[in-house]
């Protein structure tokens, strides 16, 4: 609920009047329905839709082993701020509650604007049927989804960017006692879990994608330090420098210039264009020579210019 909360304060102005649907959620468990029932008069809901893959078995940790799959509409709680969550009167649906079946999509026809966590494996087909809907979004993905051939392009066109929350902030997600168990056994705190108050929740290399507006994608990026080629050697295979922090950007360079892919957290679209992703002109990964002689390939870069 915290992650929920940390981002959905930023877009507030958006939901008035509007539908949301959270179509990967049963809402007897989702927070994502929670956070939206309790907010439902705050921000001026006029409906939410919630869709969940076969699962008749309101466990956060169940496998989905039923064969129904259940949907909820709700118009508010007759003005009270507080839903009776022991009378959540899910429905049954036809199919099995895939995103992609016709009566999910039946569902997403109606709505405005999409809110949820969608499955990783699926991220691909799942951004594309939002954009094929041409639908407003607010979802959770992994951060190698940047990488993605099929999303960089949005992110590239403007359809698509990161969320307000910083992509180095964890998301933490509840785990099974035996997972917790395996954890604390085979890997150090911080690495793929963390303890909160006594206890272990899992670290999910996740952050938000949108195409709703907010604040931190008007906010311009302070450039400091002045361009020498010294510090900032040319790629063998593309006609650009290569730049290992966000922060050191040169503020008189107006080249194309090869950035960390945490540059993401702070592209204003008025300040850079995008020009291209991690390839060179001969097609393979950006790579520069050393004085020694060798070559470094620098993980992920981001090939950008300054508008001004």
């Amino acid at each position: 609920m915290t992650d929920i909360e940390n981002e959905l304060v930023h877009y507030k102005s958006f939901f008035r009047g509007k539908t949301v649907l959270c179509n990967c959620d049963d809402p007897r468990i989702s927070n994502f329905f929670k956070y939206f029932a309790l907010s439902f008069n705050i921000l001026g809901l006029k409906r939410i839709i919630t869709t969940c893959y076969k699962n008749n078995c309101p466990d956060l940790f169940s496998q989905n082993t039923s064969e129904q799959a259940v949907y909820l509409i709700y118009d508010g709680n007759d003005g009270k701020s507080m839903p009776d969550w022991d009378k959540v009167d899910v429905k049954p649906l036809h199919g099995d509650g895939d995103f992609r079946s016709a009566e999910c999509i039946e569902l997403l026809e109606q709505a405005d604007i999409v809110v949820t966590n969608p499955p990783f494996s699926l991220f691909r087909e799942y951004v594309a049927q939002l954009i094929a809907y041409d639908k407003k979004f607010l979802i959770i993905g992994n951060k190698n989804a940047i990488t993605y051939k099929e999303i960089f392009p949005l992110i590239k066109e403007n359809r698509m960017w990161v969320g307000f929350q910083p992509m180095s902030v964890d998301m933490l997600f509840d785990i099974p006692k035996e997972q917790q168990e395996e954890l604390l056994k085979d890997s150090k705190n911080g690495s793929k879990y963390r303890i909160v108050n006594g206890v272990v929740k899992g670290r999910s290399a996740s952050i938000w994608f949108t195409n709703l507006e907010h604040s931190k994608r008007n906010e311009e990026l302070i450039l400091y330090k002045r361009y020498n080629p010294e510090e900032y050697p040319k790629f063998d295979n593309y006609d650009a420098i290569n730049v290992d922090k966000v922060n050191e950007i040169p503020c008189d360079y107006y080249g194309v210039m090869g950035v960390p892919i945490t540059f993401l957290d702070k592209y204003n679209p008025k300040q850079f264009e995008i020009v291209e992703f991690r390839k060179g002109t001969d097609g393979k990964d950006l790579v520069y020579s050393t004085r020694g002689g060798g070559q470094i390939q620098p993980y992920f870069r981001i090939l950008v210019r300054r508008c001004r």
